[in-house]
């Protein structure tokens, strides 16, 4: 019974990243040059999610920062919750909606890119440094779940959205994950020549 249950997540992951693959391989194909047009113009990526989008978010960019499948020079990137002392201020002083703008705000210049990642495209504090981020006058590129919330109202023309158009969570976190593989897969190969 267990092991039967364990088939249909795979199964069920399987399925749900296929149907999505097909729309989302362009998408991230551009995500990944504008990624790369920003590195090799001296800018960086600012990073940031919630909860396990938080998680995600510390993957890539220790992984733009140190490797990803093979050795390679390090690559600017910030996770902006990775500062605990500031968040936690932030957040008691203020408003944890601001726990992402302020250090947008602080860290952010013209052509950088910040990538937000949340599976709802309602989180205050994500909207919050996507306003701080274009304000800024940085790029967005913003991995969202089920119908893009009001993240996707928000994308500018010169924004990438890559949404995850499935409705269960633990879907939506495998798909950005492996959004997020295929970005550094890419950005590696377009930098480097690696496979």
């Amino acid at each position: 019974m267990l092991t039967e249950r364990v088939y249909t997540l795979f199964r069920e992951s399987v399925e749900a990243k296929m149907e999505v693959g097909e729309a989302l391989a362009q998408p991230i194909a551009a995500a990944s040059s504008k990624i790369v047009d920003a590195l090799l113009d001296e800018k960086k990526v600012l990073v940031c999610g919630n909860a396990a989008s938080a998680g995600l978010a510390q993957i890539f960019s220790s992984a733009m920062i140190d490797r990803f499948e093979k050795e390679r020079p390090s690559l600017p990137a910030v996770w902006l919750g990775s500062n605990i002392s500031s968040y936690t201020a932030i957040a008691s002083d203020q408003s944890f909606s601001e726990v992402y703008s302020k250090p947008v705000r602080a860290l952010g210049q013209e052509g950088d890119i910040l990538l937000l990642i949340s599976t709802s495209g309602n989180s205050n504090n994500l909207i919050q440094a996507l306003s701080a981020a274009h304000d800024r006058n940085m790029s967005i590129i913003a991995l969202t779940g089920r119908d893009g919330g009001d993240i996707a109202s928000l994308i500018g023309l010169d924004d990438i959205e890559l949404r995850a158009t499935v409705n269960a969570r633990s879907r939506i976190h495998e798909i950005h994950l492996l959004t997020l593989f295929s970005l550094l897969d890419l950005i590696d190969n377009q930098l480097f020549g690696l496979h």
